[in-house]
Order: C-alpha cells, then structure tokens, then sequence
C-alpha cells in the first residue's frame, strides 16, 4: 500500500542571507513553487493578456512587411493569415487539449521523449524561446522609443536619442517587476482595449481615403502585376513570406495563460489528474477570437500601408520606418490624435515587453532547477530580473536598437518554438493513431503538412537573415555550458525531493531504528552471504556498538533526472535490518539523504580504487561512481547549512 509522502527537506534551496542585499535579492518564494490560482477570469478577459503580446506586433509588422516585400506586402500577408488560421490556430488548439496546466509546447516534447535527449533538446528549444522572449522585450522598447522619438511634441525634448530611450524602457521594466509585478487583467484589457480601437479608426479613416482616391489602388495594381500574373504573384508571395513571420507571434503566450481561463460549472467537478474540457474549449475560443481579430487588423494594415506610404517614407532610416500606422495617424488625422495612438502604442508596447518578462520569469524555473541546471538564485525573481535585463541591455548595445534588424532574431525564435509545437502535435496524434480510426491517421497527417510549411518558413527566414539563428546559437551554447557547470556544481546536493514507504510494516520498523538505535552500512550488492561477509569485516576493524541496518540503493532507469522520489522498504534479517530504496537517480545523494533521515550512530562508508576522474564523470551524468567519497561530500555540506549536535560518525573503509 502506498503511504502519504514524506517530503525530504531540500539542502540550499534558498541562499543563505548574511547581509541587507541578500535579504533583498531573496526575499519572497522561490519561482519555480507552483503557486495555487486565487480565481480565474472569463475567456473574453484573459484574451487581452494573450493580446498584448500578440496585437502589440501592428506597432511594427506593418513597416516591416513592406520593407520586406514591397508592393508584395499585401498578398504575403494573406498567405500569412492563411497559415495563422490553418496552421497556428489548429496547431495550439491542440497542446491547449494536452498541456491545460499551461507548461506550453516544450513541456509536450519533454514528455514525448526521455532521458538525457529529453534534457538536451528541451534546453535548446529554452534557448529559442530565451531569444524570442528576450528579443520581445527589446525588440518592443526599440519600436516604442522609435513612436517617442518621431513624435513631434516629444521630439523637442528627446530628441534623436533612440537607444537611450530604449534603455530607459527596459530599466524601467525591471524596476517594477524588481518591485513586484503582478500581471492584472484589468489593466492590460483597459490597455489594449483602446489601443484595438485606435487601430481601427486608423484603419477605417485610410480606408476611406484610399475610397475616395481610386488612383492609388491603380498604381498598386500595375506594380504588383510588374512581378507578372497572379501565379506569379501568389509564388513571389509565399516565397517572401517567411520575412513577416511576426505577425505569428503570441500564440505560446496563448496557452501559457490557459491556467487563469475559467471553464465554467463543468469543470468544477473535475479532479487533478483529469483533462478540464471546459477549460481547454474556452482557450480554443480565445485562440481563434485573437487569429481573427489580428487577421483582419494585419490584413487591412498591410492593405492601406502599401497604398498610402510612399516608398522613401518605409525605407530604413524614414519616418514610416518600424511606424506604418502611426506615420498615417499624424499624416491623416492629424498631431493630436497621432500622439494619442502613439502613447497608446508606446503603453501596449511596453507591456508587450512586461509579458514576455513574466513568460521566462515563468520559464526559465520550471526547467532549469528542476534538470540541476542552474545555481538555487535562479529560481528567485529579483536576482533573475537583473540577469535578464543586463542581457537585454547587451542586446540593445549589440543592435542599436534598431528594430529592422532585431526583427529577424524575433522571427527565428517565434517560428522554432512554433515548428517544434507542430511536432509535438503531429508526433502525438500518430502515436494516438489506431486502425480502428482510420481519420486519426488522417488528422496526423495533416499536422505534418503543417510541419513541413513551418520547416519551410523557419529554413527560408534563416536562409534570408542568419541573425536569429546566431543569436539563438548564443543563448543556448550559453545556457549548455552553464548548465552543464551548474550540474556539475549542484552534484552534491541532496537531489531527493521525497520519499515514501510501499507498505506499513517498512513505516514501523523504520520509526523503531531510526535516532542513534542502529549502524548505516550502505552496500552494492542485494545478496545475504555478502552482506553477512561485509557485516563480518566491518565488525573485525571497528567496534560497532548497537543494531546493524544494510542499506542497498536501486538506480531509476532515467538517470538524467535531478531529483529523486524514493519508495523505501525495511525488513528483518537475523538480528539486522535491510533497507531498500527505488527510483534514486543517483546512489551516493540518496545515502546521505536517508543517512540524515534515519539519524543513526554512524555511517560506514566503502571506498575503491578505480580511477577517479572517470567516476566522477560517471557520477555527475549517470548517478553511478565513488560512493563513499561522494556521500561523505554531501553529509558534510548539509550539515554545515543544518547543523546538528549529534550527526552520525562516518567512517571510510577501503574496499
């Protein structure tokens, strides 16, 4: 029978405080702490959080789509709009369905696979998705230090000074996440909201104008058709396309949000394990509500752009330039409103970049402390928003906050994390496949299709602007190497998150020897003649006073995983105990953990002769190597963070 869980105390989870900085840096709990869902919202509520990334890109994807494509920029964004409802859409309505707590499509992955190939690949996708969210960030400050610095009220004052307000921006936003951060819906929909309609009245007022001057609409015509019939047109279209993958962004923010989305009386009676369907059928409305809505506003914007803009206005360097719809605001509605759409824009823009902040604050230490790969101060929100705003700042350095060339790094990152969503999903579907449902079969094939036209986007925007893929090449050599330095680091911690009894009989004689009542002799082979043999040497060179218990660890078969669950069980031998605990992911941290839980008189440790450096590799990535040494290593660092009076003697034995 299986008892209630007995949680191991973790050792160093939380650095220790010795001074004022400290206590500052680390104060409140640790990120990586699921925290429980005060309430939830409506879907048509939390939309706005998925928006204000999402929507936040018609700041800037207009001007860039026709930098990229020219008079092309309509019908390329038709093509785009086409793979968003066709593609992205049905692709995320899907890890809505299997990752309802919100884990997004990595955590899809993670659970298709296994091992170190799992790790491995789940810390490469971080390093896409460590390039897309941190590139939003700066990406979305550049853009709005473009609207601040090319408004003409706001241009007396700041003049040309581009970068330094884009810094100030990012500053600004760590400060208040370093201060507290708490994403409320009220304000991004209050936000986003008026930021929606501003577009629209941009949008209905060009609109208008392009109505009533049928010329323009004929000049677009002919240069469009200069790249010959519509064929023609259709395969430059989609060729081009690729350059205004942007417009995909947010749809990781989409289901990532899935946690606050409220799924009606339906779910109320839905326990842990099971799959919400309410909650999974709301965030399918709210996915679909924002393709819909972007749709129209990406497809009207790139429509009255291409025809009011004049080429020279949209060239780097033009006042148009990362600014399309704002450029037609102060145009052709005037200053007043303009700089209404531009402060607006500028809010949203900003707190496009405050979601893609609370997307790794979320990220980065669900995985990273889990896997051993990252130092404990990860998992605590201010020191991690240092971190990321010095990288930030680096970024914006290393660009000059230009938002045209950060806009292919931005694209990289945005269509790897949704080609590896596309995998995920088809790879699942065919596993779920059956001959019994020959459809299955069908769905799964068409999430391929989908498959390849990401691949071929992703490939075709890395052919065209490698930027992204050397920055995302950065980020995850960065985060291997100090992974792996981390791990290796970290090896001596306990690495056992709990532990449980398979059956009443091992709880009772566990409390009858536990507290300085027996002698701990951990041992590699499960066999009594070696262990009355082992009992027998022990006993000729030390004077064991008391009881003996023979601890003997069975190893998980993944030993990549960092932490262990343990499922002990006790029982008799002649006069003696054995101990038997599963599921370890490495031998000797999980000694010293029920050493220090079972508090005997002393510990007899064996130690060998085979070549150390060869062991200790062994240990840091498989568990297995010098035992002794190794937990002689880990009693001492815990008991130095939790000193006790009377810890147990260790004594060391060569073999």
């Amino acid at each position: 029978m299986n008892l209630p869980v007995t949680t191991a105390p973790l050792p160093e989870v939380k650095p220790r405080r010795y001074n004022a900085l400290n206590r500052f840096l680390f104060s409140g709990s640790p990120l990586d702490v699921a925290e429980p869902t005060d309430h939830t919202h409506p879907w048509y509520l939390v939309l706005w959080l998925t928006g204000v990334d999402y929507f936040s890109t018609i700041g800037y994807q207009p001007g860039i789509a026709l930098l990229a494509a020219g008079a092309l920029s309509f019908p390329a964004t038709g093509i785009l709009i086409l793979v968003t409802i066709f593609g992205a859409v049905p692709i995320y309505s899907e890890v809505a369905a299997r990752s309802y707590a919100g884990q997004g499509s990595i955590a899809l992955l993670e659970n298709l696979f296994s091992g170190w190939k799992s790790k491995i690949f789940v810390l490469i996708l971080l390093g896409f998705a460590a390039t897309d969210f941190v590139i939003t960030m700066t990406l979305s400050a550049a853009d709005a230090a473009r609207h601040a610095t090319e408004n003409p009220y706001l241009q007396r004052f700041i003049g040309e000074h581009t970068l330094d307000v884009t810094l100030v921006l990012l500053a600004l936003l760590a400060v208040v996440f370093i201060a507290g951060f708490r994403e409320a819906i009220v304000v991004v929909a209050a936000t986003t909201i008026p930021y929606i309609a501003l577009n629209i009245c941009v949008l209905v007022y060009a609109s208008v104008v392009v109505y009533r001057r049928p010329e323009l609409l004929a000049n677009w015509t002919r240069a469009l058709h200069s790249h010959g019939d519509w064929t023609a047109i259709f395969v430059a279209s989609a060729l081009v396309f690729p350059k205004l993958a942007l417009g995909l962004s947010g749809f990781e923010t989409g289901v990532s949000v899935i946690p606050l989305v409220d799924g009606g009386r339906e779910d109320q009676a839905v326990h842990n394990h099971e799959v919400p369907a309410g909650r999974v059928r709301n965030t399918r409305k709210l996915l679909i509500t924002a393709a819909a809505i972007m749709s129209v506003l990406l497809l009207l914007s790139s429509f009255v752009s291409v025809l009011l803009i004049p080429e020279s206005a949209y060239q780097e360097g033009g006042p148009a330039n990362g600014r399309a719809l704002a450029y037609l605001a102060h145009e052709l509605i005037g200053n007043s409103f303009g700089s209404l759409y531009d402060l607006s824009t500028i809010l949203v823009l900003w707190l496009a970049g405050a979601s893609a902040m609370t997307g790794l604050l979320n990220l980065i230490p669900r995985y990273l402390p889990r896997f051993g790969m990252a130092p404990p101060w990860v998992a605590y929100r201010r020191p991690l928003v240092l971190l990321l705003l010095a990288i930030d700042v680096i970024v914006t350095v290393i660009f000059k906050a230009d938002v045209d060339r950060q806009g292919s790094a931005y694209a990289t990152g945005v269509l790897v994390l949704m080609f590896s969503a596309a995998v995920a999903v088809a790879l699942a579907l065919w596993r779920e496949s059956s001959r019994k449902n020959p459809l299955s079969y069908g769905k799964a094939l068409y999430f391929w299709i989908v498959t390849i036209v990401f691949a071929y986007t992703l490939i075709a925007n890395v052919i065209e602007r490698p930027d992204g893929v050397i920055i995302a090449s950065c980020f995850i050599l960065l985060l291997l190497t100090l992974s792996g330095v981390s791990r290796y680091l970290r090896a001596t911690e306990m690495r056992v998150a709990q532990f449980e009894f398979v059956d009443d009989e091992s709880e009772r004689l566990w409390n009858s020897i536990r507290d300085k009542k027996v002698n701990l002799i951990p041992h590699h082979a499960d066999d009594a003649h070696y262990r009355a043999n082992l009992k027998q040497k022990v006993q000729s060179h030390l004077k064991l006073h008391g009881q003996i218990a023979f601890l003997y660890v069975r190893l998980l078969d993944n030993r990549s995983e960092f932490y262990s669950s343990l499922r002990v069980k006790v029982r008799r031998e002649g006069d003696d105990c054995v101990i038997e605990a599963r599921g370890a992911t490495a031998i000797a941290n999980s000694i010293a953990f029920l050493a220090d839980m079972l508090n005997p008189i002393s510990v007899v440790l064996g130690l060998t002769q085979r070549n150390l450096m060869k062991q200790s590799l062994a240990f840091v990535l498989f568990g297995e190597g010098e035992i002794g040494l190794v937990v002689y290593s880990v009693l001492v660092k815990f008991w130095q963070a939790h000193p006790k009076p009377d810890h147990p003697l260790l004594f060391l034995m060569s073999a």
